[in-house]
C-alpha cells in the first residue's frame, strides 16, 4: 500500500520570512522553561539570599537608625540588593544555559534549526531577562514587607530593571561561548560580576567615597543600573540619570554585537 499524507496533499518545505518567528518563540519557551522547572532553585533561593543580606546589614550591623544621605539606610539598601540579585541571576541563566549544552555535547540541537545569529541572540537572552526580572519581581515583594518603598518613577524603574537583565544576560552568553568548562564561568562570575556589584554602591552612596574612587566609579556599568534603580524607587541619585540611560544602552548594544558576532562566526561552537 502507498504511504500518502493524511492531508492527500505532498509535504512542501516551510517557507521562513525575514525573521523565523516560531523558532525564535520556540527557543524562548525552553528557556523559560529549564529555569521554571526548578523554580525553588532560580527563584525562591534568590529571594531568600536577598533577604538575608538585607537581615545581616540592618540587624547585625546596625543598619536600623543610620541614615545615608538624608534616607533610612534600610531604604537605601534594598533597591541595590534588588538589583544586584535580578542581575546575578539573569547572568547564571544564560550562562549556564550555553555552557552546559556545550559540554554535554548538545548545544548542537540549538545551532541546527533554521535560527539566525540574531534570533540566536534573542531567544536565549529573552530567558535569561524573563528570569532576571521575575527575581526582582520576587525579591522585591518580600522586601516590601519589612522596607517601606513607595515607587518614586516606575517608568525608571522599568527601563533599568529591564536593561539590568538584559545586559547580564548578554553578557552571560559571551561567557558562556568563551568558556570551555564550568571553571571558566566561574572566574568570569568571580573576577568580573562579582567585583563590580559590589563596587556599584550596592551597599554605599559613592559620596562617602574619596575623590579618587569617586570617578572610578563612573567607569563601572553596574553603577548606573543600580544607581538609576534606586532614583525610580526612592527618588535619589549618585549621578545624571541620562548620562546613565545613555551609558547602559550604549553598553547594552555593544554586548549584543558582540554575542551576534559570536554565533554568527561559531566561536567556540563549531568544532
Amino acid at each position: 500500500m502507498e504511504n500518502r499524507p493524511l492531508s492527500g496533499r505532498p509535504p512542501v518545505p516551510r517557507i521562513l520570512g525575514a525573521v523565523n518567528g516560531l523558532g525564535l518563540w520556540t527557543l524562548y519557551v525552553k528557556e523559560v522553561r529549564r529555569f521554571l522547572n526548578v523554580y525553588t532553585q532560580t527563584l525562591l533561593a534568590p529571594m531568600i539570599v536577598s533577604l538575608l543580606f538585607l537581615a545581616i546589614f540592618a540587624l547585625a550591623l546596625g543598619g536600623l537608625g543610620r541614615q545615608v544621605a538624608g534616607v533610612d539606610y534600610i531604604v537605601f539598601l534594598a533597591p541595590g540588593l534588588i538589583m544586584m540579585t535580578m542581575m546575578q541571576n539573569a547572568f547564571a541563566n544564560t550562562s549556564s544555559s550555553i555552557v552546559i549544552s556545550k559540554v554535554q555535547g548538545n548545544i548542537v540541537d540549538v545551532l541546527m534549526p533554521p535560527l539566525s545569529a540574531g534570533e540566536l541572540t534573542c531567544g536565549i537572552a529573552g530567558g535569561g531577562l524573563t528570569r532576571g526580572l521575575m527575581v526582582g519581581m520576587a525579591s522585591g515583594l518580600a522586601m516590601w514587607i519589612f522596607v517601606p518603598l513607595r515607587p518614586h518613577d516606575p517608568l525608571l524603574i522599568l527601563f533599568h530593571a529591564v536593561n539590568a537583565s538584559m545586559m547580564l544576560a548578554l553578557l552571560g552568553m559571551a561567557g558562556g561561548i568563551w568558556a570551555e568548562k564550568f571553571d571558566h564561568i566561574a572566574a568570569v562570575t568571580n573576577f568580573v560580576i562579582t567585583p563590580f556589584s559590589f563596587l556599584s554602591g550596592t551597599f554605599y552612596s559613592i559620596e562617602r567615597l574619596p575623590p579618587g574612587w569617586q570617578v572610578a566609579a563612573h567607569f563601572n556599568p553596574f553603577f548606573y543600573l543600580i544607581d538609576g534603580f534606586r532614583y525610580g524607587l526612592i527618588g535619589r541619585a549618585d549621578s545624571s540619570l541620562w548620562l546613565g540611560a545613555a551609558v547602559v544602552l550604549g553598553v547594552n548594544a555593544l554586548l549584543w554585537l558582540l554575542v551576534h558576532r559570536m554565533f554568527a562566526s561559531g566561536y567556540h561552537l563549531k568544532a
